[in-house]
């Protein structure tokens, strides 16, 4: 019988065993090494920072496109034909992928400061590589159905730009503790200069980036312009179901200053408010008319569109979350909502003196309003007793036309065209979409008296940046939202800005030096070599598995009589050296 004593007890050094056990499932001692990281495992690192910086890229485009959450969800739904809100899973395996790959980024960081070698797991690999084809898939098929919305991140850069640039230069300063470490451990004098050099050139590009920012809310407080009009886009379809008279009236109530709709016409002649194309979405087709669910919205005469509800389907999808916050009046009334019509609306706006704008939809071909569709309307709008000059108008057919019968409508154009052909065509008002008009563009527009509406403007800090540009009018899904921003969310003067730019730079200037010189004199008294990193043969190299064989090995000597003395026997683990000593039992 053989008995085993370690002959030297090791503190347990439970933060690095967690370190190396999580990241690459080295929990024993003698599995982690000080020995320099293999090329491969380079590789892996390299992967794991592009999956990290695309994911990060890939959350803050998610983070910021909430205020088109529900244009994309409309987008969705018109190819799938099933609503639902497709962006809740998309941000909860982007969080949930961000965190991990943040987490094994950090690990990797934290094993290079201590001088570990880097071991990345196979499955952690696996983990990685799924990370990175998802969220490129995710980026292609954004770029193929939804390539216009990428434009968020330059615009959200204009007011999250100067506050990213504080962080970035906060974490390349954290940074410096384990450049130095490297810096001060590598014993070739040409590796140090190249990663100072490349550290030092990273940090002095990061210290100048705000000569590259520009935004609008950097400006003198006298020059900012007077608070942009909120237009109600569908009423207020957050509150109530969109493009109903109880949308309408909450609107109002919010101090909108218009109305903005989208109109078809009936079979029967009736122009009505409808977004989509079909009825399926918005009411309760699928059980009055079951066979015809799927049927054009202006194939339905306006008896039959009466006859619908329209809002039982907002409490059922509750799209933006917010059916938990009306009251029992409210939730009632939202439950009775019928299909508007377009004189119910103007006549409406006109009682409040509110003005109108509307997107017109031309029956299908073979329609009995196929060709009369637009004189409807325009009967319609000038019977409902609607002031002229409140009744923005943007179909471009028969403009001229238009132009003869209602003089003083504000012809409005929904596309971004050289001033002489606005001006040729009478058009004094543009809507555009909020991606579509740059701070020079409103500029240059405001100076030709051209008026301009951007939508849709549905988060704080987007319309305080288009207020600090000078826009005039927004048209918003959220005016119970913007109407909570009194002031832009923030608004500071260049020598403000250059003073915070400064400052910030002036302390990690004095940071990172002092990190560099304490890391050097904390290493100073350090060996150039570390002694576990001797190898078991001077004269042969051994693969892993040989060394990890001679690891476990023990000798013994026999003893034949009773308890021997024992023969003592240091073996490397990895960390230290375990000794054991054996006692021998004569069988």
């Amino acid at each position: 019988m053989v008995k085993h004593q370690p002959l030297q007890v090791y503190e347990r050094q439970l933060c690095l065993s967690c370190l190396t056990g999580i990241y690459g499932c080295r929990w024993k001692r003698y599995q982690r090494s000080h020995d320099d990281t293999t090329k491969w495992e380079i590789l892996w690192f390299l992967i794991l920072s592009g999956t990290f910086s695309l994911l990060l890229v890939w959350f803050y485009f998610w983070w910021e496109a909430r205020n088109d959450y529900n244009e994309f969800n409309w987008s969705l739904y018109n190819q799938s034909g099933e609503w639902s809100d497709r962006t809740v899973p998309i941000l909860a395996t982007t969080a949930a992928g961000f965190t991990y790959i943040t987490l094994l980024m950090v690990l990797a960081l934290c094993h290079v400061a201590v001088g570990q070698q880097l071991n990345l797991h196979w499955l952690h690999k696996i983990g990685v590589t799924a990370a990175l084809l998802t969220t490129i898939t995710g980026v292609i098929s954004v770029n193929q159905m939804w390539a216009e919305e990428w434009d968020i991140i330059l615009i959200s850069l204009q007011a999250t730009g100067p506050f990213l640039h504080i962080g970035a230069v906060a974490a390349f300063t954290a940074l410096a503790w384990i450049v130095a470490g490297q810096v001060a451990r590598v014993e070739k004098t040409r590796l140090q200069v190249v990663l100072l050099l490349l550290y030092v050139g990273a940090l002095l590009a990061l210290y100048l980036v705000p000569l590259t920012i520009t935004s609008p809310c950097i400006m003198d407080r006298s020059s900012l312009k007077p608070r942009p009009a909120i237009i109600g886009h569908r009423g207020a379809p957050m509150l109530a179901p969109e493009n109903t008279i109880l949308s309408f009236h909450k609107a109002i109530q919010l101090k909108v200053s218009g109305l903005e709709t989208d109109v078809t016409v009936s079979l029967d002649g009736v122009p009505f408010l409808m977004r989509d194309h079909t009825l399926q979405r918005t009411t309760n087709v699928d059980r009055i008319f079951p066979d015809r669910q799927f049927d054009e919205a202006s194939l339905f005469n306006w008896t039959d569109l009466r006859s619908l509800n329209a809002g039982q389907w907002f409490l059922k999808d509750d799209p933006f979350w917010t059916v938990h916050s009306l009251s029992r009046k409210e939730l009632s009334r939202t439950g009775n909502q019928t299909v508007c019509s377009l004189e119910e609306m103007l006549r409406l706006a006109a009682r409040f003196n509110r003005s109108v704008a509307f997107d017109l939809r031309r029956p299908p071909p073979g329609h009995p309003r196929h060709k009369s569709w637009l004189n409807d309307t325009l009967e319609t709008v000038l019977l409902s007793g609607i002031p002229q000059e409140l009744v923005m108008w943007s179909p471009d057919w028969d403009r001229e036309l238009v132009r003869r019968v209602a003089p003083g409508f504000q012809q409005t154009s929904t596309e971004k065209l050289p001033k002489e052909v606005l001006h040729k065509r009478g058009i004094v008002r543009l809507q555009l979409r909020y991606n579509q008009a740059s701070p020079q563009d409103i500029r240059e527009l405001s100076a030709n008296n051209m008026n301009l509406t951007l939508r849709s403007v549905n988060e704080p800090w987007l319309f305080s940046v288009l207020w600090c540009s000078g826009v005039p009018s927004v048209s918003s899904d959220a005016p119970h939202i913007l109407r909570k921003v009194p002031y832009p969310v923030w608004l500071m003067t260049p020598d403000e800005y250059c003073l915070i730019w400064i400052t910030t730079d002036l302390i990690s200037i004095v940071t990172v030096v002092g990190i560099f010189v304490f890391q050097k004199w904390r290493l100073s008294g350090m060996r150039s070599y570390n002694p576990e990193q001797i190898m078991l043969s001077a004269a042969v190299r051994r693969s892993s598995r040989d060394v990890n064989i001679m690891k476990e090995k023990l000798i013994f000597s026999e003893v034949s009589n009773g308890v021997g003395s024992a023969e003592e026997l240091s073996v490397y683990t990895g960390n230290g050296y375990d000794g054991y000593t054996n006692e021998g039992v004569a069988h």
